[in-house]
This record gives C-alpha cells, sequence and structure tokens, in this order.
C-alpha cells in the first residue's frame, strides 16, 4: 500500500510542468494581456509611491529648518562615582555634571545653504562628599558656527560644521584656565542605528598657563554612537589622538532609556586620560561614574 501510495505521488509531481504548461496553452490571449497589464500596473504603481516618498534637497531642508530652533546640545547629566587607579576617598570621589544646549539662528538660507547656530556646554566637577562640598572646577564653553546638512541621493544623511569656541574655568591667578579654537566637525549615519562623527580643532590665544593643554587633551575625536534597534540602549565610544600614537584619551558611555515616554536614560560613563577637567588637566584619570542623563534625539544632525 505505501509503495503504491508513493508511485502515485511521484507521478503527479512529474505531471506538473505538462499540467501547467497545458493550463497556460489553455488561457485565451485576451486573459494573458489582462495578467500582464495588471502585473505591470503594480510594478508602476510601486515605483510611483517610491518616487513619492522621495523628497528633494530644498524640501529636506525646509523640514529641518522647520524643527524647532531651540534644544539640547550634547548630553545633559548627572553622574558619580569613583577612580579605578588612586585610592577612593572622600577626595577623589566626586559628581559631574553637564548642561548643554543650542540654538539655530538662521533658517539654511546663507551661502551654500548654512545655518547660524549658537552653543553653550557647562561642565562641572563636585565634590560632594567632602566637607561642605565645594565645587572642584567648572568649565564653560560657547561656541557659535555654521552648519550644513549633508543630503545625498534625496535622503538627509548628517552635517557638517564650522565653529569658533572658547572655554574657561572662570578662576584667576594660577588657576586660571582659558583656551580659543576654531573647530571642523561632522556627523555621517551609516546606518539607522550606527552614526559617526568627528572633530578637528586649531587652537589659538591660549592662557598661559594652558599653553600645553592640547598635549594632554588632544586636538581632534572621533566618536562612534550606536542605537539598539529597541531604542533602549545607545551606546557611544569616542576615542582623541594626542600627540603620541600611545597617548590617547578614551571615553565609553552607555545609556539605558528608562521609558518610550520619556527622554531620560540611566548613564555610565568610564573616562581613561588626560584633560577632562580644565584645572587638573594633567593629571591621568581612569573614573567610573553612574547617574541619569538627558540626551538629545539619536537622529540629531548636531
Amino acid at each position: 500500500m505505501m509503495n503504491y501510495f508513493l508511485f502515485v505521488t511521484l507521478m503527479v509531481f512529474l505531471s506538473i510542468p505538462e499540467i501547467k504548461a497545458q493550463s497556460e496553452a489553455a488561457l485565451p490571449d485576451t486573459t494573458k494581456r489582462s495578467l500582464k497589464s495588471l502585473i505591470e500596473g503594480i510594478k508602476t504603481k510601486i515605483e510611483h509611491d517610491r518616487q513619492g516618498l522621495a523628497m528633494s534637497e530644498d524640501e529636506i531642508i525646509s523640514y529641518m529648518d522647520g524643527l524647532p530652533p531651540f534644544s539640547i546640545y550634547k548630553d545633559n547629566y548627572f553622574i558619580t562615582g569613583v577612580p579605578l587607579n588612586r585610592e577612593i576617598d572622600g577626595e577623589t570621589a566626586d559628581a559631574k555634571f553637564q548642561i548643554s544646549i543650542r540654538h539655530r539662528l538662521t533658517r539654511s538660507r546663507l551661502p551654500f545653504n548654512t545655518f547660524l547656530y549658537l552653543t553653550y556646554t557647562q561642565k562641572s566637577f563636585w565634590d560632594i562628599y567632602r566637607d561642605s562640598a565645594p565645587f572642584k572646577d567648572s568649565n564653560y564653553n560657547p561656541g557659535i558656527g555654521l552648519g550644513r546638512y549633508v543630503i545625498v541621493n534625496n535622503r538627509l544623511t548628517g552635517a557638517i560644521f564650522l565653529q569658533l569656541e572658547h572655554e574657561s574655568n572662570g578662576r584667576d591667578s594660577l588657576e586660571s584656565r582659558g583656551t580659543n579654537w576654531v573647530g571642523l566637525s561632522g556627523k555621517y549615519f551609516l546606518t539607522s542605528n550606527l552614526a559617526a562623527s568627528f572633530k578637528i580643532t586649531v587652537p589659538f590665544m591660549t592662557d598661559s598657563n594652558t599653553e600645553d593643554l592640547y598635549d594632554y587633551r588632544g586636538t581632534g575625536y572621533f566618536t562612534a554612537d550606536y542605537k539598539t534597534p529597541d531604542n533602549k540602549w545607545w551606546l557611544s565610544g569616542t576615542y582623541s589622538l594626542r600627540k603620541s600614537v600611545r597617548a590617547i584619551n578614551l571615553k565609553f558611555t552607555a545609556g539605558y532609556k528608562i521609558s518610550e515616554r520619556f527622554n531620560q536614560y540611566i548613564f555610565g560613563e568610564l573616562y581613561s586620560g588626560t584633560g577632562d577637567s580644565m584645572l587638573e588637566y594633567k593629571r591621568k584619570d581612569l573614573q567610573l561614574r553612574v547617574g541619569i542623563c538627558i540626551k538629545p534625539d539619536f537622529y540629531n544632525v548636531f
């Protein structure tokens, strides 16, 4: 019985091409033409929809210019932690927080479709575990620049910026730290979940107390940002190259989004290198801190 069943199945399988050919031959020419026209119509409709979704460069610029001009610039966080390369006590454990905002002053109607913008970032180191909890150092970083969106094949892929910046710690005498620089930076979206950015700085008018600041901080950096497809985790790594290839500064951050309704993250930062604080820019740090962070939108081009 089983052999008979297998024989019948094999015969039916071998007959399929012939049955199909006979069926196609049996179709009237008008039916064939109708089916072909239907398929071609579907293909045309799909292609038309694709073209309808594409945006011209002017449409993309108009959309970006219509977004709120005032927003978060860099990460805004409050974190606390301990050193991993020194003894842990009230003198070495601390808190660190950053406030960073930006404001687009014009639309992209300046020469070469550029726009003018302002930025301000303040980073503070706070000895909260010492008596009276004094602030150790605060660094103030205002800037003004020109930006331009990078559009490839009618798709926004990033932006490039030319910016004039100042940074100082607001102190005087031997603790005074101050510098100025012109920076060229850019951001490029490799995929919908992976972005790369860079910055190159040319310093000028540096305070006499910080003439060798860039030997410890470096004159540029490269950053990679990755966000998981479920939008829960945001991972970032920054590499700053100093004069020596072996002398590098590294910063790794990880953020876990608390809720889809809010833009707040449980946040951790590991910093290895020098130059994080202007006051003690020569000190080698290996610092781990955790806390909370409010991040800009991942697809923000700044």
